[in-house]
């Protein structure tokens, strides 16, 4: 049996199950607000342009507005200053949109203070436990976030002081950037930043440093619970938008039950 044949095959049975990723698009689905003077994205809006009526009789379509950021989406390296050069959404090789997945899970940790930061001591200490980061793969980054996606309030976190979210600490996004064998980190929260990001030396250290190697960065996503710790394949899926900084993505994953 052929190695495709073999898979279909096991995804009938159940032995592989699929799991969504995706945070699903709608006009609630939040976004990134950032303070003036910056421009925002839009917030995800269907325009219907016919429904069984005058407009079209048999058929209903919309057309969608939304940003490139928004939802579950893949970060290209362009999208930052320090990537300025490198590949748009577009270019994007298969060998990161398929890839082998381990997942680091800080939940406890972030359930005690919403602001906890990954430290480079911590994906060692995984390490030491379950063997290297995958080469060419992606570290999803577990840290229950998913629970308050509801509303925008609730996502975002944010009282006088700015947003209060889980994220990676300055020297930790160098070194998954510059030192990890992964190409690509993921998150549950709105971007692979910190809240209080904005105050880091350099500002957005992930962004900073993850564009400015090449590597991609994921999020918004979902049930990473339903992940194992490692032996997942993820499947990212980005509109191939020429010359676009980063697309509202599928993100899928193979998971093989004993």
């Amino acid at each position: 049996m052929s190695v495709l044949a073999a898979l279909i095959d096991a995804l009938r049975s159940g032995a592989v199950e699929v799991v969504d990723l995706t945070t699903p698009l709608q006009s609630s689905t939040p976004i990134l607000e950032l303070p003036p003077p910056f421009a925002n994205t839009s917030r995800f809006r269907l325009e219907e342009l016919s429904r069984y009526d005058d407009r079209g009789p048999a058929w209903y379509w919309n057309d969608i507005h939304t940003g490139e950021h928004t939802g579950t989406h893949l970060d290209a390296p362009n999208h930052w200053v320090t990537g300025r050069d490198g590949p748009d959404v577009s270019q994007a090789p298969m060998a990161t949109l398929v890839a082998p997945a381990v997942v680091i899970d800080k939940t406890a940790e972030v359930a005690a203070d919403p602001d906890f930061l990954l430290e480079v001591a911590h994906i060692e200490a995984w390490q030491a436990e379950h063997g290297p980061l995958p080469e060419g793969g992606w570290l999803l980054y577990r840290t229950g976030w998913e629970a308050y996606g509801a509303t925008q309030e609730e996502f975002m976190n944010a009282d006088e002081a700015g947003p209060h979210t889980p994220g990676v600490s300055a020297e930790c996004a160098r070194w998954i950037a510059q030192e990890s064998s992964v190409t690509g980190f993921g998150v549950e929260t709105v971007g692979t930043d910190a809240g209080g990001a904005g105050g880091f030396d350099p500002p957005f250290s992930c962004h900073h440093f993850l564009m400015g190697a090449n590597k991609w960065g994921l999020t918004s996503l979902r049930n990473l619970g339903r992940l194992p710790t490692r032996g997942a394949v993820v499947l990212v899926s980005p509109l191939p938008i020429v010359g676009g900084s980063g697309s509202p993505t599928r993100a899928l994953a193979l998971v093989e039950h004993p």
